[in-house]
């Protein structure tokens, strides 16, 4: 029954369905107003990412790079968790 899925004549009974409920003249003012919707989140998405984005390293204003920075040197020895306080138990 369900065997293609989407065939052509699905599109033509759901346009034909749309022109009735909407009427011809409506049709056009709403795909319209769809689109400059559609750009709208489209640009405000973009704007979104860009302010989410780090500096890049290019924009730092010294130049130095992060390990300079923050003064680490290959034989420091970094810890991710911070260590337990004293009188703490761990399982």
């Amino acid at each position: 029954m369900l065997r293609n899925g989407l065939e052509p004549w699905h599109l033509l009974i759901v346009a034909i369905v749309l022109i009735v409920l909407f009427g011809s003249q409506k049709l056009p003012d709403t795909a319209r107003s769809l689109g400059k919707s559609l750009r709208t989140l489209k640009s405000e998405t973009r704007a979104i990412k860009e302010d989410a984005m780090p500096p890049s390293a290019d924009a730092a204003p010294t130049g130095e790079t992060l390990s300079q920075a923050i003064h680490v040197t290959p034989g420091d020895v970094v810890s991710a968790a911070p260590a337990p306080e004293s009188g703490t138990r761990t399982s």
